[in-house]
């Protein structure tokens, strides 16, 4: 266990007090160097992150818009709006847009034909085809401009607040965007959620209509356990991906964009990925129910309350330098009794240097029952003090 955690109290105003608790502790270790613009890659299990800069930095979405579009897809499918089975005509929008008169990735659907859902999701997936993502748009929505909407507000039900789709391509005729984080914050989704689709991401080839085409992911064949989940392009903005990969259970999502070109995003995918997978280890900071520290109480029989994880607290840290962190506990002050057991209240936050790598939330352990009129006159005079300090 570590045991670097000393707090602090001090107060600082907002519409209300909060408190906060501080921690001090070592200089960040230095940050892994990358070509990329744009980069956020996270530890899956403890939801550590373990590198970052500019993740919130807009940048064209290109083809990984095509991700959100799997995901209402899914979404839809998981509902029971629609079934593998269900068919779509290939309208002439479609096939001139992302089919063969295109010169797009397509799956060469033909004009006025009926494709079943479960070759569309292949389709998009494993060939990035710009004409089955259209040909879903407009069967789910009608049109894809109303598809981009429902598309919309999914990414907004997902917290996605960063990005915004202008159609279910992601091609340059509406403008798509979004960030790194929101892009490993929606692969992270994807594969939590869809663990029956999930797998789809790693299907080397599809053959459809007796047409062969290989999966269109230039990272699967890099023989790092990566599993997903697509690439993009934009002219001005550079190369992008977002990717996962696993490897003696531990996985990574790694988002990365600003790249200058096809052979850079997969150098820079290899060196990232290899550095996530081998420069670290697991390890817990604080056991379930450990009491990490403590809250004031107003107005109850105890003027404290130990606060605890509802799950060991574990981090995903370099083998070289484990213990350089620093943390925060972040409640609403003042908390007024009665408390009941188990209430959440506030929030651990961990950082790296500047960087934050973790959040957890933080629970009440005991029941501070309500106070009696003196404990509620002593505790006024002591809240007063503090708010003029």
């Amino acid at each position: 266990m570590m045991r670097r955690f000393l707090f602090s109290a001090c107060l600082c105003v907002t519409a209300a007090f909060s408190a906060t608790q501080t921690v001090s502790a070592q200089d960040a270790a230095p940050a892994f160097a990358t070509k990329a613009r744009q980069v956020y890659m996270v530890e899956e299990k403890t939801g550590t992150v373990l590198l970052s800069a500019n993740e919130n930095q807009s940048l064209p979405a290109a083809s990984l818009a095509k991700l959100m579009t799997m995901e209402v897809v899914f979404s839809a499918l998981q509902r029971g709006e629609i079934t593998p089975e269900t068919s779509y005509p290939v309208t002439e929008f479609a096939w001139r847009t992302g089919g063969a008169p295109s010169g797009t990735t397509t799956m060469f659907a033909a004009l006025k034909s009926q494709m079943k859902v479960d070759d569309l999701i292949r389709g998009v997936i494993i060939q990035n085809a710009n004409d089955a993502c259209i040909i879903l748009a407009e069967g789910l929505s009608r049109s894809e401009a109303e598809f981009a909407t429902r598309m919309n507000a999914r990414a907004r039900d997902l917290g996605l607040t960063r990005s915004a789709f202008g159609n279910s391509t992601g091609l340059p005729s509406a403008e798509s965007r979004t960030t790194t984080r929101d892009m490993v914050e929606l692969a992270r989704h994807l594969q939590k959620t869809y663990p029956q689709y999930y797998p789809l991401y790693a299907q080397p080839d599809f053959t459809w209509n007796k047409i062969f085409q290989r999966n269109k992911n230039p990272l699967l064949a890099l023989n790092l356990g990566i599993d997903g989940l697509g690439a993009g392009y934009a002219e001005g903005a550079g190369f992008s991906f977002v990717a996962s990969a696993q490897r003696e259970g531990t996985r990574l999502f790694l988002a990365m964009g600003g790249l200058a070109s096809d052979k850079e995003r997969v150098e820079e995918a290899r060196r990232v990925m290899e550095w996530g997978l081998s420069s670290f280890q697991t390890k817990v900071i604080f056991a379930q129910g450990e009491v990490i520290s403590q809250a004031s109480v107003y107005g109850g029989t105890s003027r404290h309350v130990d606060l605890v994880a509802q799950e060991p607290v574990d981090l995903y840290l370099p083998t070289n330098s484990p213990d350089r962190l620093s943390g925060q506990i972040v409640y609403r002050w003042p908390l007024r009794a009665p408390v009941t057991k188990g209430q959440e209240i506030g929030v651990l936050r961990i950082s790296s240097g500047d960087r934050l790598v973790r959040e957890v939330p933080l629970m009440t352990a005991d029941a501070i029952e309500d106070g009696t009129l003196f404990n509620k006159a002593t505790d006024a005079v002591l809240e007063l003090m503090l708010f003029w300090l």
